[in-house]
């Protein structure tokens, strides 16, 4: 089980994966990568996983599962082979068995050539993994806005925008296309008093919708933001269309 992060109500930390300020009892992990300790929020676990962080509970584990019972497993192993071929040479193991008194004696293994490893497996061609994390994207703005809410709609972020909802009501919704990042599409939801500010790269949609900004004014968002073009239910799926 990954460690917990216990902090303080004062202390402001932030997510070493999307940047963002962690709020007020959202549960964070402990990560190792590149030898450093890292924080990581419930959302970007699977994005550290797939970077190659290992959780820090799980760092020593290899080595534990190495005990002296798999040795002499394998010693054993090969005295069966040595019965099931008298011809084979014999040779000696440079680990020893321990009796019961203490004393150590060395083991007569077998010792045939070892088989060859499998071949190795290669891998696909440059144009396969291409078509396989970039996808084509929408010509239009309209067909980019739609295709950023279904991805939206298929991600955790509705369950938040439900419950964030059933206190402070309906949110302003407004779904952006970027115009200097033609694949990116932004996504603001906004209340009173919290808003977030949603990313989707339709050219990478393996990495989903992530959160790229958030705050506490409505004050802090853009004159656009504020225009709201698109609705949200009451399970926090989002929809374009005129707000009610």
């Amino acid at each position: 089980m990954a460690t917990r992060d216990i902090r303080p109500s004062d202390t402001v930390l932030n997510c070493d994966v999307c940047g963002r300020t962690l709020l007020r009892g959202e549960g964070a992990d402990h990560y190792l990568h590149g030898g450093e300790r890292k924080l990581v929020c419930e959302l970007c676990r699977g994005r550290a996983v797939n970077e190659g962080w290992i959780p820090e509970d799980e760092s020593l584990e290899p080595r534990a599962q190495w005990g002296s019972g798999d040795r002499r497993r394998s010693l054993l192993g090969r005295l069966r082979g040595r019965r099931e071929h008298p011809g084979a040479p014999l040779a000696y193991d440079d680990d020893r068995e321990i009796d019961d008194t203490g004393d150590a004696e060395r083991v007569p293994v077998v010792g045939p050539p070892l088989p060859s490893p499998p071949p190795r497996r290669q891998p696909p061609p440059p144009s396969l993994m291409h078509e396989r994390h970039v996808h084509a994207v929408p010509s239009s703005d309209e067909m980019k806005r739609a295709r950023a809410l279904e991805l939206f709609n298929t991600s955790e972020h509705p369950r938040s925008v439900a419950g964030i909802a059933r206190s402070l009501g309906p949110p302003l919704v407004a779904v952006l296309t970027d115009a200097h990042r033609s694949s990116v599409v932004t996504i603001v939801v906004g209340w009173e008093l919290s808003w977030y500010r949603y990313e989707a790269d339709l050219a990478d949609e393996a990495n989903g919708v992530r959160i790229a900004a958030q705050g506490t004014e409505l004050d802090e968002l853009s004159q656009d933001e504020h225009v709201g073009n698109a609705v949200a239910d009451d399970d926090g799926l989002l929809a374009l269309g005129p707000p009610r």
